[in-house]
């Protein structure tokens, strides 16, 4: 099989070249010898797939509880497995490619599948191993999933003054203080998402909003976890 380029390697912003560089180098840190230690996590909760490769992620168009599942295995197996090269949240530090171009389709799909398999060797060095044999497919594609949701950091930082402002909000619901008003705090949290989009033109970017809106349900538990949510999330973005 001939591995094709990502569509976004095509485009013209600094940010789709790098994704070019899928051709040439797919994890630098593994030509330099740093120990692999790839680990298969908890799927458990995922839809089977079958034994044979699909070339379409499965999880894309699932209900709301498959791929919220999806996306919570994809964060842990690729904070295990990925993230030393790819970078912490799928934003690469320049090392190796950033997963995040790949777009969400099934042009896109396939290659992903294809390379997440069988790896790449360039010059008999290793750039990035095969991982067929040691994650199952389930995992692949939730890795996937969780990538191809990550949103668009700029973006993130464009509202970071005002997620910050929210955040407070919660933590004094959290502490009794205030009148929590939880319609208004999730129709600001989901219109913040909307405005958050993904860089692979998923239709969902899983951002700090997004999560924090999700996470509210009346109690001031909610509110202590939303507001824990946008902290840890915000510092990963600034």
């Amino acid at each position: 099989m001939t591995l094709r380029t990502p569509r976004k390697a095509l485009g013209r912003t600094p940010r789709h070249a790098l994704a070019a560089a899928f051709a040439v180098m797919a994890g630098t840190a593994f030509a330099a010898g740093l120990p692999l230690g790839i680990t298969e996590v908890d799927n458990a909760g995922l839809p089977d797939v079958g034994e044979d490769w699909l070339a379409e992620n499965p999880y894309r168009a699932a209900d709301h509880d498959v791929w919220t599942r999806a996306i919570e295995v994809g964060e842990s197996a690729y904070t295990q497995n990925c993230a030393r090269c790819h970078g912490l949240g799928a934003i690469s530090g320049g090392l190796a490619p950033d997963l995040r171009m790949l777009e969400a389709s099934d042009y896109d799909d396939e290659w992903f599948a294809e390379r997440f398999q069988h790896g790449m060797t360039q010059d008999g060095i290793t750039k990035m191993p095969a991982f067929a044999d040691v994650l199952s497919q389930k995992t692949a594609w939730a890795i996937r999933t969780y990538v191809e949701t990550r949103p668009d950091d700029q973006a993130v930082m464009t509202e970071s003054p005002a997620l910050k402002e929210l955040r407070d909000e919660l933590a004094l619901w959290a502490k009794g203080e205030g009148t929590p008003d939880e319609p208004a705090m999730k129709a600001k949290l989901d219109e913040i998402a909307a405005r958050i989009p993904t860089l692979s033109s998923a239709p969902i970017a899983d951002s700090v909003a997004y999560r924090a809106s999700e996470q509210l349900d009346g109690t001031p538990a909610s509110y202590a976890v939303a507001a824990e949510t946008l902290t840890v999330g915000l510092s990963v973005h600034n």
